[in-house]
């Protein structure tokens, strides 16, 4: 009954004026049957709508309250809940990088081995739950200072991502770090392991984000945000910020897999250190180094270096 009614129901859900005359609006109804959970069978009723430029929550939440009382006389039913999914499947955005093996190279180890360390540190957060936790935190740690600064909201990104993650079963790694190998022309003997070796990223996520209504256009901060980054779409931001939880998502990887976290989430300590024994400008890294070179990140010490005994 609800299906033979969808063209009634997806007029009755265009509430939003605005999102209509940008070319958005209710799309599609769909239906699904919950025969278990821990009440009673469930008949859920899905709203797809177009929110164009919008983050689009208000717009969704106004939507399905509009169709409510036509469903419950359709079905004879109670329409309980109301309410959008952070679970935005259908509103994804993706980024993907492929980076030579040379990029990789230092003193401790070679590139190649780097960029093998790195896959099977992916290859460890899709198959190891606890593991992938942290990794997808990583992820979000770029994307959510992003969401931050633009005015959106961070804590529905998380949401959809970790349900995304979980979407077979099993809760997985967002990214996927792999390394390929292409051939080279005009090998010669010099020819090191590295030649033609890449390693390969890609993060896909659902991200609905906007760039017009709430704080996004509210709040100056976020508009000269928005400016900085040069968007003029939701698309494009989603596009930027899966970008960066790529970028920050290696970085936090290749740190795991040569020298280890600690040394970065040390060498930062130290700087706080060093500002809160009061050390300012460049006196803050000389500060931290020496505190780091010791093995003593502590304020006391931080203190007598910058105001050593007379």
């Amino acid at each position: 009954m609800i299906l033979a009614e969808r063209s009634m129901l997806l007029e009755l859900a265009n509430t939003s004026p605005t999102i209509a005359a940008h070319g958005g609006g209710p799309v599609d109804i769909e239906v699904h049957w919950l025969a278990q959970t821990p009440t009673e069978p469930m008949l859920i009723v899905h709203l797809l709508f177009d929110t164009r430029d919008a983050m689009g929550a208000n717009a969704v939440n106004t939507a399905a309250e509009a169709i409510a009382p036509t469903l419950e006389r359709l079905t004879g039913g109670r329409a309980l809940l109301r309410i959008l999914s952070n679970l935005t499947d259908r509103r994804r955005a993706s980024a993907e990088v492929k980076i030579p093996a040379a990029s990789f190279g230092a003193m401790e180890s070679p590139g190649a081995d780097v960029i093998a360390g790195i896959a099977h540190a992916n290859a460890f957060a899709w198959a190891d739950p606890y593991r992938a936790a942290t990794h997808n935190k990583g992820i979000l740690n770029g994307i959510d200072a992003v969401a931050l600064a633009t005015g959106n909201d961070w804590r529905a990104l998380e949401a959809g991502a970790h349900a995304y993650a979980a979407r077979d079963g099993q809760y997985r790694a967002l990214t996927d770090w792999s390394v390929i190998t292409e051939e080279v022309a005009n090998q010669g003997d010099d020819q090191n392991d590295e030649a033609g070796k890449y390693l390969v990223g890609r993060l896909e996520m659902p991200m609905a984000v906007g760039i017009v209504g709430g704080d996004t256009r509210s709040h100056p901060v976020a508009q000269v945000a928005l400016k900085i980054l040069k968007v003029t779409s939701a698309r494009e931001l989603s596009e930027v910020m899966v970008a960066v939880g790529l970028a920050q998502n290696l970085s936090a990887i290749r740190a795991l897999a040569t020298e280890g976290i600690q040394r970065g989430h040390m060498a930062l300590h130290a700087r706080q250190i060093a500002i809160a024994a009061g050390a300012q400008g460049a006196a803050v890294d000389r500060i931290a180094a020496q505190l780091v070179a010791e093995n003593q990140i502590r304020v006391e010490r931080a203190r007598a270096i910058l105001t050593p005994p007379p």
